[in-house]
Parts: C-alpha cells; sequence; structure tokens
C-alpha cells in the first residue's frame, strides 16, 4: 500500500470496485435463468420431435405443422441465444473499459496527490532554509532542523554525510532517534561500507565517524528484511570539497519507484544545503583568514600586527614588561623585480618569509607589513637580545641564495629595532622610530642593523623635519608649476583586448628632467594637504587630454579612472569642478570613473553613502580599488553600489601559483557579474595572466603587459 494515498481515495476505490462485482453477479444470474428458460424450450422441442413420429390417429389437419413450429423455435432459441452472447460480450467488455479506465485514472490520481503532497511539503522544508551568516557558520545545527523537517515527511533510519578532505575521509550520522547499540552498529557497518564503495574507497579504508541524534527518545527497532540505502553526490567545487550524502531505510519488501522519487527529490534539496553551506562556509573561512594574513607568504599582514601591537604594550605596561620589534627592509629590492620580474620577485619575498619564520623563537610574531618589508614582534625581550637574532638575521639572509626559476641570487636587509618603553609607549611612537631606525639602518650602508636607541634624539627629530618639510615643499613647488602631470595607463576588456579606458596616475617631473612616481610624494601630499589640489589639478588636465582626441573618436573615447583623495568624501567640491569641465567641454560624464581605495572608502559607510549619491547625481561613476585588502570586503558589496571593483593586485598575482587565490577571484568575478557590476585585474604582467583573468571571469585588465602609463593615451593595444 502506498503510505502517500489519502484513506476516502482507498475506500471510494474499494466501494467502486464492489459495484463493479455486484454488475457481475447481476448478469451471472441473468445468464442462469437463460439458461433454465433454454432448457424448457429444449424439453418442448423433444415432445415436437417425438409427435413427429408417432402422428394423430384422428388425422386432423394444423394450420400449422409440428414441424413448422419446430423450425420457428429452433430459430427462435438460436437469435435467442446469440443476442445474449452479443449482450454478454458488450457488457464484459464496458466492464473491462470501465475497470481498466478506473484504474487508469486512479494511477493518474494517486500520482497527482503523490506530487501535490511532495510539493506541499518540499514547500515546507524549503521556506525553513534561509541562508545567513550564522546558518553558514554553523550549517550542522542548520542541517539538523533540515533532517527533522525530512523526517516527518519520509522516516528514515539514519541519514548520513561523507566528505573527502584534506585530512581524511569523514562520515556524519544522524539518527532520527536514540537507539540500541546493536542496532546502530548494524546501520553503522552498512552504511560506511556503502559509502565507501560509493566514493571509490577501499572496503578497509580509515574515516572519522560522527553520530547525532535528532531526538533523545529512544525508540525500539525491530530489524528490517533488508536496508536500503539511496544516495546522491554532492558536486565537487574548485575547493576540492567532494562527497556524498543519503538515507538509510529499514524495509520488509521494496520501496515503490514514487517514494525512491520523493527521497531522492528531498536528498536533492539537502545536497544544495550542504554542499552550498559548506563551500560558502569554506570561502568564508578563507576570506577571514586572508583578511589577517598576507596572501603572497602566508605571513600576518599589517592589520593583525597592528592588533597584536596594541596587545602587547597593554600586556607589557600592566606586568612591567618590555619588548622589542625589529623591522626587516629589504635592500635593493627593486632591482630584484625590475631585472627578473614580479614572478621571481614573489617568489624571494615567500623565501624570506620562511627563513624569517624559522629563525625567530616560539612565540614571536612575523609580519609582512609592505612590499619588502616584515616586522618581527619579541615579546619580553630586551633590545641586546633583540639585537643578537637581528645579527643573526643579516647573516642568514645575506648567506643563503634565494632560488628561483633556474636563476640564483643573494638578498641582504637593513634591520631597524626598537624596545619598549625606552623607545616609545604608545603604538604611534614605537612604529614611526621602528621606521627611522631601519632609514637610518639603509642609510648608513646597507645589510646592517641600527638600534633607534643609539641616535642623537635632537638631531634625529631635526633630520625628520627638515626631510619632511623638503619633500613638501619641492610637491608644493611642483604642483604651482604645473610639473605634477598625468599618464595614462590603458585598461582592456578581456573578452576583446580593446582597450576601453585608461587609469589616470599622477607623475612629478624633477627640475633634473626624472619622471617620479605618486608613491614617493603622496605621504607628502596627504600630510600636508594637497590632496584636492592634487585631485584638481590631474581632473583638469585628464579631461583637457580628452577633449582634444579626434573628432572620429569621439563616439569611441575612452573611461578615465581617476583617483581622489579620501579628503573627497569630506569635500565633494571636487566634484562639482569636474561636473563644470564635463559641461564646459561637452565631455560624457559617464565616461568618468572616480576611485578610492577600499581601506578609505569603507571608513565611515554613511560618508560613503552621501558620497556616492552626490557622484551619481552629477552622472559620474565608481571604482573601489584594491578590493579584497580590507576585512569583511564582501560586506561592502552588500551595503554599497559599485560599478567597477579593481581586484587587490596581491590576488592577481598569487592566481598563478596558489589555488586559493583562483578560488577567491574567480568566486568574487561571478559575484559581481551576479550583482551587474563590473571588475578590473591589475598587475597583469604576462600573456598567461590575461589569459587566467579572462578564464575566470574577471572584465577588464590593466598592468605592465598591458602598457606602461604615458602621458598620452595611445589607442588600441
Amino acid at each position: 500500500m502506498n503510505r502517500f494515498v489519502p484513506p476516502d481515495f482507498l475506500r471510494l476505490r474499494r466501494e467502486s470496485l464492489q459495484s463493479i462485482i455486484e454488475i457481475l453477479e447481476h448478469e451471472t444470474r441473468f445468464r442462469i435463468g437463460f439458461s433454465a428458460m433454454t432448457s424448457a424450450i429444449e424439453r418442448s422441442h423433444r415432445r415436437l420431435a417425438a409427435a413427429l413420429e408417432h402422428p394423430s390417429s384422428e388425422g386432423v389437419i394444423e394450420a400449422e405443422s409440428p414441424r413448422s413450429r419446430l423450425e420457428r423455435l429452433d430459430h427462435m432459441v438460436s437469435l435467442l441465444r446469440e443476442l445474449l452472447d452479443k449482450d454478454g460480450r458488450a457488457q464484459t467488455e464496458a466492464i473491462s473499459a470501465l475497470l481498466h479506465q478506473f484504474e487508469q485514472s486512479t494511477a493518474e490520481l494517486m500520482q497527482t496527490l503523490v506530487e501535490k503532497d511532495l510539493i506541499d511539503r518540499q514547500r515546507a522544508v524549503l521556506e525553513r532554509i534561509i541562508f545567513s551568516y550564522e546558518r553558514i557558520s554553523q550549517w550542522m545545527e542548520f542541517l539538523k532542523e533540515i533532517l527533522t523537517e525530512f523526517y516527518e515527511i519520509f522516516p528514515f533510519d539514519a541519514f548520513f554525510i561523507a566528505f573527502t578532505e584534506k585530512h581524511g575521509l569523514t562520515l556524519k550520522v544522524f539518527h532520527p532517534t536514540t537507539i540500541d547499540f546493536s542496532t546502530r552498529e548494524r546501520l553503522l557497518h552498512q552504511v560506511s561500507q556503502h559509502v565507501l564503495a560509493a566514493l571509490g574507497e577501499s572496503s578497509d579504508a580509515v574515516f572519522d565517524t560522527e553520530e547525532y541524534f535528532l531526538s533523545t527518545k529512544h525508540t525500539e527497532v525491530n530489524p528490517a528484511d533488508s536496508l536500503v540505502l539511496i544516495t546522491e553526490r554532492v558536486p565537487e567545487h574548485h575547493t576540492k570539497l567532494a562527497g556524498i550524502l543519503g538515507a538509510a531505510f529499514g524495509i520488509h519488501g521494496t520501496l515503490s519507484p514514487q517514494e525512491e522519487a520523493v527521497i531522492r527529490s528531498l536528498l536533492a534539496i539537502v545536497v544544495i544545503v550542504v554542499g552550498s553551506s559548506r563551500a560558502l562556509g569554506q570561502s568564508l573561512a578563507e576570506l577571514e583568514y586572508y583578511s589577517l594574513h598576507d596572501p603572497l607568504t602566508n605571513l600576518y599582514n599589517r592589520r593583525h600586527f597592528l592588533t597584536m601591537l596594541q596587545y602587547e604594550i597593554t600586556r607589557s605596561e600592566r606586568h612591567h614588561h618590555e619588548f622589542s620589534l625589529l623591522m626587516v627592509d629589504l635592500d635593493d629590492f627593486k632591482d630584484v623585480n625590475d631585472t627578473f620580474g614580479h614572478p621571481v620577485g614573489d617568489e624571494a619575498l615567500c623565501q624570506v618569509g620562511n627563513r624569517l619564520k624559522d629563525s625567530v623563537r616560539p612565540g614571536d610574531l612575523v609580519c609582512r607589513i609592505g612590499g619588502d618589508e616584515f616586522v618581527i614582534l619579541m615579546p619580553e625581550t630586551s633590545k641586546e637580545e633583540a639585537k643578537r637574532l637581528a645579527r643573526i638575521l643579516c647573516d642568514r639572509l645575506r648567506e643563503q641564495a634565494i632560488r628561483a626559476v633556474n636563476l640564483e641570487f643573494h638578498l641582504t636587509a637593513s634591520i631597524g629595532i626598537v624596545t619598549y618603553p625606552y623607545d616609545g609607549v604608545n603604538e604611534q611612537e614605537l612604529m614611526t622610530r621602528l621606521d627611522f631606525a631601519a632609514y637610518e639602518a639603509k642609510k648608513r650602508g646597507k645589510n646592517g642593523i641600527f638600534l633607534y636607541s643609539d641616535i642623537d634624539r635632537g638631531e634625529e627629530a631635526q633630520r625628520i623635519a627638515q626631510h619632511r618639510r623638503q619633500e613638501a615643499e619641492i610637491v608644493r613647488a611642483a604642483l604651482r608649476k604645473g610639473r605634477i602631470v598625468p599618464y595614462f595607463q590603458p585598461i582592456i576588456e578581456t573578452a576583446t583586448g580593446r582597450v576601453v579606458a585608461y587609469e589616470v596616475l599622477a607623475r612629478l617631473i624633477a627640475d633634473d628632467g626624472e619622471i617620479v612616481s605618486a608613491a614617493r610624494f603622496i605621504d607628502a601630499i596627504e600630510k600636508y594637504g594637497m590632496g584636492r589640489e592634487l585631485d584638481r589639478r590631474m581632473i583638469a588636465a585628464s579631461l583637457d587630454t580628452l577633449r582634444r582626441l579626434p573628432a572620429e573618436s569621439k563616439e569611441t573615447a575612452p573611461m578615465l579612472f581617476l583617483n581622489l583623495s579620501v579628503q573627497e568624501i569630506q569635500n565633494r567640491n571636487v566634484l562639482a569642478f569636474a561636473s563644470r569641465l564635463c559641461y564646459q567641454w561637452e565631455i560624457d560624464p559617464h565616461r568618468i570613473v572616480f576611485e578610492l581605495l577600499e581601506r578609505d572608502a569603507i571608513s565611515d559607510m554613511e560618508k560613503i553613502r552621501r558620497f556616492l549619491d552626490t557622484l551619481r547625481n552629477k552622472g559620474f561613476r565608481f571604482a573601489l580599488d584594491d578590493f579584497g585588502s580590507g576585512y569583511n570586503s564582501f560586506h561592502y558589496l552588500r551595503e554599497l553600489t559599485f560599478d567597477f571593483v579593481k581586484i587587490d593586485g596581491a590576488f592577481i598575482r598569487g592566481i598563478e601559483h596558489s589555488k586559493t587565490d583562483e578560488a577567491l577571484v574567480r568566486n568574487l568575478a561571478r559575484l559581481c557579474r551576479d550583482l551587474g557590476i563590473q571588475t578590473v585585474a591589475e598587475f597583469v604582467e604576462s600573456q598567461r595572466l590575461l589569459e587566467q583573468v579572462r578564464e575566470l571571469g574577471v572584465t577588464h585588465a590593466q598592468g605592465y603587459y598591458i602598457g606602461l602609463p604615458r602621458p598620452e593615451m595611445l589607442g588600441k593595444r
């Protein structure tokens, strides 16, 4: 009996069959009566036949002879029998057709009822499947809720999940209620053997088993004739997460096709829940990991270092401890990138990071805080102990060659040292003086160490102030004389290779003709409040270049990506200035894309919302630069609306050798595409890297392979 058919329908079917049986019984009684009539006629027939053989002695002549009457009677009997047979066949065929039609309608109705019941019950389950961060991070509890609903729809003896992961095979078994030990052992044995076979593992493979109970109520289970196991595979994602899940049913007999279809459909729903929860949970875990780690070297990053530095200051102040900081600044590392290329430079940084980790003590913290800068936090360490370790690091870095891509070369480092509380009592003082100590170590010949405590404090303060003031005056004069000019780096569509935009980069032309990149003077710009003046200069000069393009290229004029200083979030006058120039020079504001770094853009969520409203009201577009470098970056995609996301270059460089970076870039590109956001890959420095970002779904690319920054727009690549 199908457990999904309502009892009322079964009663209707039974009553209809009973009525048909009664018709058949009536037909049978009619045939019996006809048979009796036929027998009586046959007896009369025989008497007439006898009379013909012995005629009447009186010799009376009748109107109809006995022979004629006999023949007519025979003919009537024959006709009656023929009509009876024909009617009987018709009744039988009608009843058979009725039975067939009824059975067919019954089957269709039963199927309809099963499907409707399934849809209703599935909807009840689906209504509970609402994803959230909490449910993804606690997917096991979420799964228990779903299985409780599943059990009410179709009671199972056990539900199981198996995953093949890096550490091995894990089998999780869910029991509806607590059951006796022997029954559990029987279930576990059959489930485990089925799972191993389905995953292609040997029957004696080792795996971890975890058991869970949806209810603490104990149930007595009668052993069934057989245990049916129905499974569905979890698709293998880019994260290499693969496995199967299924349900075990103890039954007496076999499952009907409808029952199996119900089970498989519900299993498919749970596959989505389990697979998506684990894949998304894994992606979120990776995102959280890389919010605290450098994606290239896997060392802790600046964010985590500053958090731990603040903690160590508080702890040392409370317990009256001292601690030391080392800044390791690689000497002439730019030459490595320029000579051998960035892939070799990245490998060198990874090897340096590993050597630093191998050289410090347990409990010391090694972080990468910049391009070629590392910092080491050494708890409860005097400056003499720190100096001894710094000397060891200098010697090891100098003596051990870097080996990468069939190349071998040596690196040296300049190391600065500060000690709490003698060289500073807060984060700002310690970091400023640590940076100065590393600068002095490099200034005094490189490949050496320098303790901040060894410098004359008055001389040091005067030198720093003079140096910064001189830099600021040089930049201010360059702005005044128009010697800070825009350079244009092309951005292409990855699908076509066509140049569709340029990023505007500031360059300072020194008195001796040297072209100085913005990285050399941006600190002075921000410190002395020249950001707005620089922004206006870059906007005016780049828009002027755009309007001077040949008339025939007006329709296909490229977009311009313009960097804004964080001050513009507070003061939006520069947007009015840009809007006025676009109107005056007949430039479509939609071709202008303003960029902000992620760390600047999300510093005040409410202010950035107001800024974006003003920006879009004037017809401009917006790009978020260095996306992925901040904590909880995906949160900002939900809270804010961007036109472009420029993926942090560290992830782009990493996709050639890191499956994690590749997975993160692929997921980000897919997510942005679904949200209607275009993506830009920076630091594309080879044909292979361009092909990879195209395959991962990134829509645009820029980098030295695409084109170097130049003082003019060059058109197609």
